[in-house]
């Protein structure tokens, strides 16, 4: 049977509602602004995400690459990794040959994207200014290769959240592509005030990365 069609027909007939109102990676991205963001120490299928409406960054991505994937899209996710600070993970998404996403954080900036990126490095760069940790530091440093999960369809990680944690272990072993070199870090500046309280709206703080000292920086 088609995975797609064996995850909607786990769904009851309430969520099976609200699962086919999200014909857009724009109506995916509004629904899961819509919910709280948590930190529970174990990780949500799509399927517990519609019952549960509470999610972090991976039960997040997992949800938009199955709800992109209805709509025709390979089921692609992409770790962001960061140093003091917490990595980050992406759905992404092409149309027209160009690359957007869809995530939830605890930061205003680093949800979504709209489909107009060429490479996908450029779509991950457009998070560097607003990826910054407690202290005002920049702190995005690389990006796993894309994850295709299809080849964990074996494991129902769409309905089925026993087995989650090998996504995540597979995130971790894949191939990761530097974006800075050492000196680029060196000279980097704190983000400034505004931008930092911009991107703080809204956040739930007993979820939020808990980092070292400063570490000496220029000031803008």
């Amino acid at each position: 049977m088609d995975t797609v069609k064996q995850f909607e027909m786990s769904l009851g007939e309430k969520e099976r509602r609200v699962f086919s109102r999200l014909s857009s990676s724009a109506k995916i991205q509004a629904f899961l602004d819509q919910i709280p963001y948590c930190d529970d120490d174990f990780y949500r299928s799509p399927l517990s995400l519609l019952r549960d409406r509470k999610a972090c960054c991976l039960d997040s991505a997992l949800f938009a690459a199955a709800a992109l994937r209805r709509l025709g899209h390979i089921p692609l996710i992409v770790e962001l990794i960061a140093e003091n600070d917490d990595d980050h993970i992406i759905a992404i998404y092409k149309r027209n040959e160009f690359f957007g996403a869809i995530a939830k954080s605890n930061f205003v900036g680093l949800r979504f994207r709209e489909p107009i990126y060429r490479s996908l490095r450029e779509l991950i760069m457009s998070y560097f200014e607003f990826y910054y940790n407690l202290n005002g530091e920049k702190t995005l440093r690389s990006y796993s290769v894309p994850l295709n999960l299809r080849s964990f369809d074996k494991i129902n990680w769409m309905v089925c959240d026993d087995n989650l944690e090998a996504i995540a272990q597979q995130l971790d072993k894949i191939r990761k592509v530097p974006l800075l070199i050492p000196r680029m870090i060196r000279s980097l500046s704190y983000v400034d005030t505004r931008t930092y309280e911009a991107g703080m709206l809204g956040a739930e703080t007993d979820a939020i990365y808990k980092p070292r000292k400063k570490t000496p920086r220029t000031k803008p």
